[in-house]
């Protein structure tokens, strides 16, 4: 399946009521299911759910652990990454050379690796975890 595909009928699906900043992610799991988040957002704004967030909630829920690719888009001018929230996230459940590739609905692309978004990521093996 096309993730930037996925990406982009899922955002169609956002509510985004406040901003009008409609968000789709779809995630590849290591076993190549592929799964997809939008945005919600709240009247309260933290109260809301980023789109990636919705995809890794997605991933594991259907049985999956490890992001082999990220695909988000959004209707910015330039591509847009993921929050910071978001890349920790991201990083617990995908290695460093994981592929992030950020679109905008016009067509543009960016594509970097997990570990050039967040270079400074706290990882469970800091605290004797997995």
């Amino acid at each position: 399946m096309d993730l930037r595909a996925a990406a982009a009928e899922v955002r169609a699906m956002a509510y985004a009521p406040y901003s009008g900043f409609r968000v789709g992610a779809a995630i590849r799991a290591a076993s190549g299911k592929v799964y997809r988040g939008c945005n919600v957002e709240n009247v309260a704004y933290p109260e809301g759910t980023c789109a990636e967030a919705g995809a890794i909630a997605a991933m594991i829920a259907g049985g999956d652990a490890e992001i082999a690719e990220v695909t988000v888009i959004a209707g910015g001018p330039t591509p847009v990454a993921p929050c910071g929230g978001c890349r920790q996230k991201l990083v617990e459940f995908g290695a460093g050379d994981v592929p992030v590739t950020m679109c905008t609905v016009d067509g543009q692309a960016q594509t970097v690796a997990l570990r050039d978004l967040l270079p400074g990521a706290f990882v469970a093996d800091q605290m004797g975890g997995k």
